[in-house]
């Protein structure tokens, strides 16, 4: 528990296990004894049918809820199924007040088709900084944390995002077609060139882990949503790895950004992609 006159690094430095540990524990009771078990009744369409929630995505979102808040009294909790539910929730991002943001299961449509593609996602942010980062992908036993300042981990060894290989295509994972407006598309066509090897996403979180390691070398991505982006973008962050919308500016998790946005192994990287992204808007 935090003590009124603690800081959030203080924090940290007391409590990131703990954070872990919990992580843990909502993946081990709520997300995967259901990975593989889900019934027809365990899966509801929120948005649209690519927009799916499960069982697994509202319990573990419960469950951290109540033991992230208990961990630290002072913070609030803005979770994707709560948003969901009530969407003023997310304004709490803006405030002074600490903010979880979670992502219980990112990949849910992953997690239905019984593949490994999908975590949980973490992180801690004050006034739109975020301080701390958590991904976890049970299925693949791959536990990713990021402090700021202080580097990124997986498994508990330093995460170096690198650069890319001169002369390869540049490996970029970008927004699935079914989430982009059209305006998104044109964007997004411009990585369609000679030296870029687009796909469509997965997990954001897993696109963002893969960033860090150096086995791709950026993303792109048309939405904003805190909880697919924070906990990724710290890592690569830390990593050594930048991020820049497409008016040149770091992405925030206030909102308000130019979109699409990048996030890369390397600043000329990101650079690359964002001019890419701005040259058929």
């Amino acid at each position: 528990m935090i003590e009124t006159s603690e800081t959030i690094d203080e924090f940290l430095a007391r409590h990131s296990m703990d954070v872990e540990r919990l992580i843990r524990e909502a993946a081990a009771k709520e997300v995967m004894p259901r990975w593989r078990r889900l019934g027809e009744h365990d899966v509801d369409v929120k948005t649209g049918p690519h927009d799916l929630v499960t069982d697994a995505d509202r319990e573990a979102e419960l469950f951290l809820t109540k033991e992230l808040g208990a961990l630290l009294p002072s913070s609030v909790v803005v979770g994707e199924e709560a948003v969901h539910a009530d969407p003023s929730s997310y304004e709490a991002i803006q405030g002074d007040t600490p903010v979880w943001i979670v992502d219980p299961v990112d990949g849910t449509r992953q997690f239905v088709r019984g593949e490994t593609g999908f975590c949980t996602l973490v992180a801690l942010a004050r006034r739109g900084v975020v301080h701390a980062s958590w991904t976890f992908a049970p299925a693949r036993e791959q536990f990713a944390t990021a402090v700021r300042g202080r580097g990124a981990r997986l498994d508990g060894e330093p995460l170096r995002a690198g650069s890319p290989d001169p002369g390869r295509d540049l490996r970029v994972a970008t927004s699935h077609p079914d989430y982009t407006t059209d305006a998104e598309k044109r964007a997004l066509l411009g990585l369609w060139t000679d030296g870029v090897a687009p796909r469509p996403c997965g997990s954001a979180g897993l696109e963002y882990l893969a960033v860090a390691r150096g086995e791709s070398d950026a993303v792109a991505f048309s939405w904003e949503a805190a909880w697919d982006h924070a906990a990724g973008l710290l890592l690569v962050e830390e990593a050594g790895g930048t991020h820049l919308t497409r008016a040149g500016l770091p992405f925030t998790v206030r909102g308000g950004n130019t979109l699409p946005f990048t996030a890369a192994r390397d600043e000329a990287t990101a650079r690359k992609v964002v001019e890419l992204l701005s040259a058929a808007v």
